[in-house]
Parts: structure tokens; C-alpha cells; sequence
């Protein structure tokens, strides 16, 4: 990361300043401190372009997508770009292009790209930025991208131009005109964004034009002819090393529709500060700056009138000079899944039911299962809990990762912060009720299911809140569990370790589950992907707050191995966390590979799911590195059927027995003894001792069912 940049100014009335009244004049165009940039960057991007003769030239496409039609569009383009260029793959040699790179938004990691472009690692080239953005109505990887720019913009610790020296950029947009038939009611308004912040970050090098075009219409002719432009402009570029006359790189810093945003972010070049501009009124909309309040109610009052207004005066601290429409369109407050959108097609197709506006809830393969004999999942071999009777839910759909091993297929909203309608905590109990049970329903007519257990299953006994998205995220989270408790539901929540404030805010669950995926804070960017820029303080902050609540809540580190990724060399790692966190319980489990062109875009192959054995080594070592520490842990339990094994506490140690299962009748009688916040701890609802064909070395199949291969065929036992 670049030293921030620093700027001294000269004091009024020292040699070499300006008149007083032109000085008066400047501070009259906008009311508060301004930032000056002065000739830095300039001088940097000279250097840069001096130097970038001979060097070679990498286009780099990036995408988003949420139906993967954008992704092809991208490809497609990518490959007619570089046959115009003469440098696809088998002719890379042969040009000073290298073959254009095509990358998704969703699963890059931003400070990689758009901080400081990236070095090439074979040998020296220059970065061509390109962008074709499809704009939604809902919450997408898009959001969260055009935060990412305003942040790194607006981050003093950052030139407010960090990607001064790439070549260039310039912005594709794909729109709806059906919904969206002007672009002032909204028509490709993300990619206009991106498009204004590319231009802030990279000191105004915008290659060639937005373009703009709705796929069903005019996209592909209006997609043309920007290629078009675009090799007219990469082939200067080759032969002369800029951008042209008049664009930035060869002398006209005010290139672009973006001469007004000096004006909204308070930032202004110092050759483009003139007495005319400081001549102009200040908009109605724009923002006060703190240190004028006193002059500003001096105006108020009338001047020589001596007279006070009629009425106080209103001044707006949270406004940024917007105009009022736009004000007006940042208000409105829209739902996180609007059931037009296509998150909401793609999240029904893989077989979720979408209730309200951002909850969901979709019937488990291991309920499935159970239904029909064939087994349940690791959490009955563990706890005691029937896979038939387990509601598998989420009161929020979005999510602060993007992790590498997520089966949602990057098709669920993405977000740092709550900012979208809040359903209340009963719609979303009737409906994720009502739909579990339509589900189930659905299971009547299935062979092999057997009766009693269906008639079981209308009865939920269990909540897993883990799904998809992050539960924790929902703004009424403690209402809701309320409500699964008041019907004696047990309450498995999940969270990702990303939000700390709501961590410390939770009241009593079950049992609560931190997700725990790397030990080092490169393996879990790499892994996670996390949005928050902070994530790794983020992080431990979680664990410390479980540190301190492992005596009131029955705690649970998971632990999910991705082969390649945080499996090789990592156990003592993972015991300074355990050692730091001391969780009652810590599940090891092997990744499950969900086979999809997602995956595999992250570096995800079948390779990387680890064998049985492998994690059973891994557990091994842990458990060992946790003794070294004095950390009095054992290997209690095992799934192997989930590849899922189970670490806990001496505490759940009685008489040489494990004692990992739960009482949930003493659960729920002390919940309503003591309330949510009552003082009662993991201890006061033990179960009786663990089953013996559950623990260690017994494989951990339910004995009451029979094992199948994938065509239904019974497994002998060995």
C-alpha cells in the first residue's frame, strides 16, 4: 500500500501566495477544508509511461454475473479482442499483447486489483483495465465492488489515485430497458458507476467511452462498435505508449464527464482551481462544513437587519451535496431477494423456498435420508438430534464471504452491513414453518420412506440456522430465537466470525458454531474471501468473545479442510485458535466439492477434497499440538460417512466416558427457568454419555438404518 500523500500549501500572505481576494474567492466555491492534489500524480504517471516503452500489454476483462450470461458475454468478447489484437493464446509470443485475462468480480480479491494493479510474475507488463457490468435491482457482488472503490477513494491512508499507472480503462454496461428504459430512471446506472470511480482512482484515464447497451436489443451492435474503439485505442497504445492527444496520459487531466465530482467529494487538482469557479454559487444540496456553523447563523440573522429569522435554521449533517433525486433514490430502503430478481430464480431452481424478502429454508439431503433409513447426518451420531425432524434455515440470505467451498454458487446476496427492508421475526417463523413442512409433504410419495419417521418429521424438534447467508447478520436475531424456543425447537447457529457487535449482542442458543476455515489470516482471505477489509481483527475479536462466554454458551469450532488450501502444515496454527477461543467442542470435517465452474474459478478442483484418512491424520496432529499446549482435549466422536470427526473438552469428559449429547428438556426448562440471559452454562444440560458406535474408531453410522451406495443398493458391513 502506497504512503499516503502529502502536500504542504503555503500560508496566505507568505512570498510566492496568492492575493487574499483570490484566496477569499476559493474558499467561497465550497464552505469547508478541500483536499488539493497537487502535480504527484502527474509526475508519477509521466515516469510510468516514460518507462512502459518495449513492455508488454495485458488486457485484463473483468465481469460480475449472476445467471453466468454476463460470463459468457465476457469470454466471448475476450476471445474476438484478442484475435483483433493478433494475441490469442497460441500467438502470445508473437505480440506485445498477452492474452486477455477474464475475471470474476465475485471471486477476486479486490486489494489485489484495484489498490495497486497487479505484477505480472513472468515478466514485466502493463495493465489494461476492462469492465462489462450488468446492473441489478438487488444486492450483488456489484454493491459491494463499488464500496470497495468508494472506500479505497476516500481512504486517506491511499493516493487518491492508486491506479495511476495502469493504461487505461474503460466501462461496458449491459441494461434492461424494460425495467429501465432511460438512464435517468436507472438504465446500466452500476455500470456508471464504476465508471465514475475508475476514473477517480486512475487520475482520469478513461480510454474510451461508457458504452451502454440492452442485451435483448441493441447489445450486441452497441458491444461492436466499443471493441471496436477499444482496438483503435489499444493500437496507439502499442505504437506510442499513451492514450492520444487530449486524453490523460498525454497532457488533459479533465477528460471525462467527472470535471463536477471535484466538487462532491471535496477534491481538486491545483492547476484546476480558478477564480471563476470560485466565482460560482454553491448548490442548495451541499453540505455545511462544521467550522462554518457560526458564520452561517450570522447569515442567517439577517446581516446589518439585525433581525432574526422567522424560523430556526436546518442544517443537514448527512447529506453529501447529492441532488435531491438522488437523495431521494439512495432513501428508499429495497428488499434483499424482490421475488423479479434473478437471485430469487436461481436460489428457488437449487431448491430453496424464499420466505418474506430474505429468508429461505430448503429440506436437507440428510433428511432425506433419514426419512428413508438410509442414515442421518453427523449431528445425531454427535448430539442426538434426528435429521428427519431438523429444519435446515437462514433469516438473512446474505453474506459477508465468498467462500471458495460455498454450494450456493455465488448466487446469494452479498453485504457488509444491514441495509435492506427487515422482515418481522414471526412472518419469517410462520413461513419458513409452513414451508419446511410442504416440503416434507412432498416426501409422502417417495420409495422407501418409511411411515413412522414421517410422521416424526411433521414435528420439528430442531433448527440448524446455517443454510446459506449468515443468520447472525439478521437485525431481530434474539426475537426469532424466541420464537423456536417458545414451540421447544433447539436452536444450531452458524456464524462466520465476521461480525463481532452481534456475536457479544446473541442470547442463549443450543448451540452456537463458529466457522473457523484457515489459521493464518492469508489462508482464510484466500479461503473465506471475506468482504470486510478488517476481517482478520474481525476474527480474533469473535474469539475473544468466546473465550469469555465459554462457561454460558455450548460452543463449537468448525473446522472445514480444503486440501491444498489449510490442511498442510497447519494443525498448530489451528491450536493457538482453539487455544485462544476454547471452545467446548471443535468439528473437523473434509470439504465437499460441489462441482461447480464457480469452484473451479476459485481454484477448486476434486483434488482438493481431502481422503477420510487424511482428515483422521489431521486430527491426530491437532489433538497433539493441543496437548503440547496443556489443553486438555480428546477425539470423542466420528462421522465417517461426512467425513466429519469431533474434538471436545475433558469437560465433557465423566467417568472415562464422553458425554456429547445434549439433554434438550433441561434446555428448554432452563431457558424458561432463567430466560435468554439466564445463567446457566453447557454442563447443566449434558446428555447421557455418547452412543458407542458413535465415538472414535466405531465409524459413527446410525445402527437403526442401512447403508446404500449411490443407486440404493444396500453395504454390507466390513
Amino acid at each position: 500500500m502506497e504512503k499516503p500523500e502529502v502536500v504542504v500549501t503555503k500560508d496566505e500572505g507568505s512570498e510566492g501566495s496568492e492575493s487574499t481576494e483570490t484566496g477569499n474567492n476559493r474558499r467561497a466555491a465550497k464552505h469547508g477544508p478541500r483536499r488539493i492534489r497537487g502535480d504527484i500524480n502527474k509526475k508519477k504517471r509521466e515516469s510510468a509511461e516514460a518507462g512502459s516503452e518495449g513492455r508488454r500489454i495485458q488486457v485484463l476483462v473483468f465481469y460480475s454475473s449472476l445467471t453466468a450470461s454476463t460470463e459468457k458475454i465476457a469470454r466471448t468478447f475476450s476471445q474476438e479482442l484478442a484475435a483483433s489484437l493478433g494475441c490469442s493464446t497460441e500467438k502470445e509470443a508473437e505480440s506485445r499483447f498477452l492474452a486477455p485475462r477474464v475475471l470474476d468480480l465475485a471471486e477476486i480479491d479486490f486489494d489485489e486489483y484495484f489498490i495497486t494493479p497487479p505484477k505480472s510474475e513472468s515478466e514485466p507488463a502493463d495493465c489494461f483495465y476492462l469492465f462489462i457490468i450488468p446492473s441489478y435491482n438487488i444486492d450483488s457482488i456489484n454493491d459491494t465492488f463499488l464500496e470497495h472503490l468508494r472506500e479505497t477513494h476516500h481512504d486517506f491512508r491511499i493516493d487518491t489515485s492508486p491506479l495511476a499507472t495502469i493504461l487505461g480503462y474503460s466501462v461496458f454496461g449491459l441494461g434492461d430497458r424494460e425495467g429501465w428504459p432511460t438512464e435517468e430512471e436507472g438504465f446500466c446506472f452500476q455500470a456508471k458507476d464504476v465508471d465514475k470511480w475508475m476514473a477517480k482512482l486512475s487520475g482520469r484515464k478513461r480510454a474510451y467511452p461508457l458504452g451502454m447497451g440492452d442485451w435483448k436489443r441493441d447489445g450486441k451492435e452497441r458491444m461492436s462498435e466499443w471493441t471496436a474503439g477499444l482496438v483503435d485505442v489499444l493500437r496507439q497504445l502499442e505504437q506510442t505508449g499513451t492514450l492520444g492527444e487530449g486524453v490523460p496520459g498525454s497532457g488533459d487531466p479533465l477528460e471525462s464527464d467527472d470535471e463536477g465530482e471535484a466538487e462532491d467529494d471535496g477534491e481538486v487538482p491545483d492547476e484546476e482551481v480558478s477564480v471563476s469557479k470560485a466565482a460560482k454559487g454553491r448548490s442548495s444540496g451541499s453540505l455545511e462544513d462544521v467550522e462554518d456553523i457560526g458564520r452561517i447563523m450570522e447569515a442567517s440573522q439577517g446581516g446589518d437587519s439585525g433581525k432574526r429569522s422567522a424560523a430556526p435554521l436546518a442544517i443537514d449533517f448527512t447529506t453529501e451535496g447529492k441532488p435531491a433525486a438522488k437523495k431521494a433514490a439512495s432513501a428508499a430502503v429495497k428488499e434483499m431477494v424482490p421475488r423479479s430478481s434473478p437471485t430469487y430464480a436461481a436460489l428457488t431452481k437449487q431448491g430453496y423456498s424464499i420466505v418474506g424478502s430474505h429468508s429461505g429454508v430448503k429440506i436437507c439431503r440428510w433428511t432425506k435420508s433419514a426419512l428413508r433409513g438410509r442414515g442421518s447426518c453427523y449431528k445425531f451420531s454427535f448430539y442426538g438430534i434426528n435429521s428427519h425432524q431438523c429444519m435446515e434455515t437462514t433469516p438473512s440470505l446474505s453474506c459477508s464471504n465468498k467462500c471458495v467451498f460455498c454450494w450456493r454458487h455465488g448466487t446469494n446476496p452479498v453485504g457488509t452491513t444491514w441495509r435492506w427492508v427487515v422482515d418481522p421475526p414471526k412472518l419469517i417463523f410462520d413461513g419458513v414453518k409452513e414451508n419446511h413442512y410442504k416440503k416434507i409433504k412432498m416426501m409422502r410419495g417417495v420409495p422407501g420412506v418409511r411411515a413412522e419417521r414421517f410422521a416424526e418429521a411433521m414435528r420439528i424438534r430442531h433448527c440448524a440456522l446455517s443454510l446459506v447467508g449468515e443468520p447472525i447478520f439478521y437485525p431481530h436475531i434474539n426475537e426469532f430465537l424466541g420464537l423456536l424456543h417458545g414451540e421447544r425447537i433447539s436452536s444450531f447457529l452458524v456464524c462466520n466470525a465476521q461480525h463481532p457487535d452481534q456475536l457479544a449482542a446473541l442470547q442463549h442458543v443450543t448451540q452456537l458454531y463458529v466457522s473457523i476455515d484457515a489459521s493464518n489470516r492469508e489462508s482464510l482471505r484466500r479461503i473465506d474471501r471475506p468482504l470486510h477489509r478488517d476481517f482478520w481483527e474481525r476474527f480474533q475479536r469473535c474469539l475473544d468473545i468466546l473465550r469469555e462466554r465459554r462457561f454460558r454458551q455450548r460452543t463449537v469450532f468448525r473446522l472445514t479442510l480444503v486440501k491444498g488450501f489449510n490442511i498442510e502444515d497447519e494443525a498448530e496454527g489451528y491450536a493457538d485458535l482453539v487455544e485462544k477461543g476454547l471452545p467446548c467442542f471443535v468439528e473437523v470435517k473434509g470439504v465437499t466439492y460441489c462441482g461447480t465452474s464457480t469452484s473451479s474459478s476459485a481454484g477448486l478442483t476434486m483434488a482438493n477434497v481431502p481422503f477420510y484418512q487424511e482428515v483422521c491424520d489431521f486430527v491426530v496432529a491437532l489433538e497433539k499440538a493441543l496437548r503440547k499446549r496443556g489443553l486438555q482435549y480428546g477425539i470423542a466422536a466420528e462421522h465417517a460417512h461426512s467425513c466429519c470427526i469431533l474434538l471436545a473438552s475433558e469437560r465433557f469428559r465423566v467417568d472415562g466416558k464422553w458425554h456429547t449429547l445434549i439433554d434438550y428438556d433441561k434446555f428448554f426448562q432452563l431457558l424458561e427457568e432463567k430466560g435468554p440471559d439466564g445463567d446457566f452454562g453447557p454442563e447443566d444440560y449434558m446428555g447421557p454419555p455418547t452412543p458407542e458406535w458413535a465415538t472414535w474408531g466405531n465409524g459413527g453410522f446410525d445402527p437403526r438404518d442401512q447403508r446404500v451406495d449411490k443407486k440404493g443398493r444396500p453395504i454390507e458391513a466390513a
